[in-house]
């Protein structure tokens, strides 16, 4: 091509600014924008009236969502939930090794928590505090890394987005944590695996995000209630970690909607979160040992 005809081609230009050369497309109609025309969308970029359009077509809850968060965390670069994905990775990698002979026991036997690797004074057994999330990263069988996965995946795909990867992850292992301090608390003796605490906490906060920006929780709530019943009425189910994470996940997500908007948001968050985080040790390294001797 000559430079006579490169030069002749709107297409080599931005269309609103058109003596700026470019080769980058709007993702949406595919006109050529500059970097000053481009805004960062989910996948590529996409030009103003794109953009324009785009909020226009946008839900209350989406608004409320914008104004609230901003456009940065709503996006969390690029919209993509890493977070989500990088636990279902490294979740499943881990639990699938517990099915590899020779394996599988030495992993399940050194993650898995049990409240009595808190209290070594009382149980004998070596003080391992890590348990407490490291059970988050084995299951018992293929349905219970199956079924935990799936609600990771879909969970992860709505709320990360929402609030961001720190917050998603530090809302993830709180309520891992809670769970685990749940079980120590209403059943010290049972040794438990699985990320259900977790899980739970994200469903928790998912409602308590959603209910805020105005959306339709009611799907969130019926699964909400279906799993809290199952894990009543089917033997072997840890119900402790559950309801554990979710009071965690629920009081995490309550925190993130109160503070934002602060001027100072990162820093009220961090410290209110920190100081739940506390409380569960406190009461992790205080109450069970009371009820344990009570008991005796």
């Amino acid at each position: 091509m000559t430079t006579s005809e490169f030069h002749a081609n709107p297409d080599n230009f931005c269309y609103r600014h058109p003596g700026r050369q470019s080769f980058v497309l709007c993702q949406r109609c595919m006109r050529t924008i500059c970097p000053e025309c481009q805004t960062q969308a989910p996948v590529g970029v996409i030009c103003p009236e794109c953009m324009q359009e785009q909020r226009r077509n946008q839900t209350p809850a989406q608004r409320r969502a914008n104004r609230r968060w901003g456009a940065r965390s709503m996006t969390a670069v690029g919209g993509r939930p890493l977070v989500t994905y990088w636990i279902l990775a490294i979740t499943s990698a881990v639990s699938l090794l517990q099915f590899v002979p020779g394996i599988g026991g030495f992993l399940t036997s050194n993650l898995q928590f049990w409240a009595g690797n808190l209290y070594p004074s009382l149980s004998g057994a070596p003080f391992e505090p890590w348990r407490l999330l490291t059970t988050l990263l084995v299951h018992g069988n293929f349905i219970h890394l199956g079924l935990n996965m799936l609600a990771l995946w879909m969970v992860g795909q709505s709320l990360e987005p929402l609030i961001g990867r720190a917050k998603f992850l530090t809302l993830y292992l709180v309520s891992g944590l809670a769970g685990s301090v749940g079980v120590a608390l209403m059943s010290p003796s049972t040794p438990t695996v699985g990320a259900s605490g977790a899980i739970f906490g994200l469903l928790a906060a998912l409602l308590v995000v959603g209910r805020h920006l105005g959306a339709n929780v009611i799907g969130i709530l019926v699964v909400l209630v279906i799993n809290f019943v199952y894990g009543f009425i089917v033997p072997g189910v840890a119900w402790q970690a559950h309801i554990g994470g979710a009071v965690a996940g629920a009081l995490v997500a309550l925190i993130y909607v109160r503070t934002s908007g602060r001027g100072t948001t990162k820093f009220w968050w961090i410290g209110l979160v920190s100081a739940l985080v506390l409380v569960l040790l406190v009461v992790a390294a205080v109450v069970p040992p009371l009820l344990i001797t009570a008991g005796h």
